[in-house]
């Protein structure tokens, strides 16, 4: 492969990287769907101003015809009601978000936020309103009839804003439910799991598994540092190797869901680079990683145990509610079995151009038994029945992967926590 074409895929996978980035950003903002279906209204009103003007005789409804004054009263009441029962759901909006992070989990707040249902209502009524203003001032009183069309997509609009105000309220009721939030959670999360051990989401294949080698063996380095602080939510591998010279062996010194410091260590090279190229590869280095406030699920598997986990730890709280921690702890048994059977990326990968990349810090199948089980039988040590569901959950991982090669850390780590659940219990 040449250098010009390393250098085109490089910027296409970093390019993929910022795309799904924004398309994250854009699916959890309350602005964006509202923002364009509030511009979209306009555009009509715009284009329905121009077919009243040019066709208010024998093409206008006749039986949906105003007198402007009634029109007048019509379009100023809607707008009126439209704004008020936008406050109201704001109000319902905020209050469903504080109770879901004070019963539940702050972390889970980001499936309220994707809720497509009600950026559509806000939109909805935003439109809604926004449209009944600006048609108030095409209303001509000196006229025998108000604006035939604009007045009836008016009215349409508000029947579409009654029809959702009424399918949401449903819709905020269902989704305070615990059980559909881990649903939500699971299937996110098993979506990602699907694509092992390589896919468009979780990371495409950066080169062939290779030996890792001994870096006391290499020589000096030069260490790359990170430039900013944040959670880490994507990384190109490809972006990585393609970042490097020709026979460069890379270290990332981090992993997708892990913390970010300021100047911290990202990445190690061997050998160092030649000095002029230094500052381009940091700066490639860095871009082929997304970092920023809070942790996704873009590429983050385990961020899906983060929220499942935190659900049990609440309701073994103070909330005392076992039987919420014995559902998440079975939703928790979803997730672990698919990603026990599942291959994971090579820890060590090397492509043609003998470049190797070392993801030492990426969680293996033990690590995530680990996360999903190590806090969870500390704190249902007061709760038997927790603690028999534990143990139920753990046997039953242990028979998925019982004849599996390469699960011998895995199989070894579950028996550890079996134990520790039911101590006594042999593993």
């Amino acid at each position: 492969m040449s250098d010009s074409t390393g250098r085109s895929r490089r910027h296409w996978d970093v390019t993929l990287l910022r795309l799904r980035a924004v398309r994250d950003h854009l699916r959890e903002s309350l602005l964006f769907l509202p923002a364009v279906m509030l511009a979209g209204a306009l555009v009509i009103g715009v284009f329905l101003d121009r077919l009243d003007g040019h066709h208010i005789g024998p093409l206008a409804p006749e039986r949906l015809t105003f007198a402007p004054d009634v029109a007048v009263l019509l379009l100023s009441t809607i707008a009126g009601a439209t704004i008020t029962t936008a406050g109201v759901v704001f109000s319902l909006l905020v209050v469903s978000l504080q109770l879901a992070s004070g019963q539940f989990s702050p972390r889970v707040l980001r499936g309220f936020w994707r809720d497509r249902f009600s950026h559509l209502l806000v939109g909805l009524l935003l439109s809604t309103f926004a449209f009944c203003v600006l048609a108030l001032a095409r209303v001509n009183t000196d006229k025998n009839i108000a604006p035939p069309y604009t007045v009836l997509f008016a009215l349409l609009l508000t029947l579409a804003s009654v029809i959702v105000i009424v399918v949401y309220l449903d819709r905020i009721i269902r989704q305070q439910y615990v059980g559909n939030i881990m649903r939500r959670v699971l299937h996110e999360t098993l979506r990602l799991i699907a694509e092992l051990p390589y896919g468009r989401h979780v990371g495409e294949r950066a080169g062939n598994p290779v030996p890792p080698p001994d870096p006391d063996t290499l020589g000096p380095s030069m260490i790359v540092t990170a430039p900013i602080d944040g959670w880490i939510q994507q990384i190109s591998r490809r972006s990585l190797l393609a970042a490097t010279p020709h026979g460069t062996v890379l270290r990332l010194e981090t992993r997708v869901g892990a913390y970010l410091t300021m100047h911290t260590p990202l990445a190690t090279l061997w050998p160092p680079p030649p000095p002029d190229q230094r500052d381009r590869i940091n700066r490639l280095v860095a871009h082929s990683m997304i970092v920023s406030t809070a942790r996704t699920m873009q590429q983050d598997i385990d961020f899906g145990l983060r929220q499942l986990n935190d659900i049990a730890l609440r309701a073994l709280s103070d909330l005392n509610d076992p039987t919420t921690a014995v559902e998440a702890i079975a939703r928790i048994g979803s997730l672990m079995r698919p990603l026990l059977l599942a291959d994971l990326p090579a820890r060590s990968v090397a492509d043609n151009h003998g470049r190797i990349l070392l993801t030492p810090h990426d969680p293996d199948h033990a690590t995530y038994v680990r996360h999903a089980f190590a806090q969870l039988h500390v704190y249902a040590a007061r709760h038997p029945q927790v603690r028999e569901a534990i143990a139920d959950t753990i046997r039953m991982l242990q028979t998925a992967c019982a004849d599996l090669p390469g699960r011998q850390a895995a199989r070894a780590e579950l028996g550890r926590h079996l134990m520790a659940t039911l101590p006594g219990v042999p593993g």
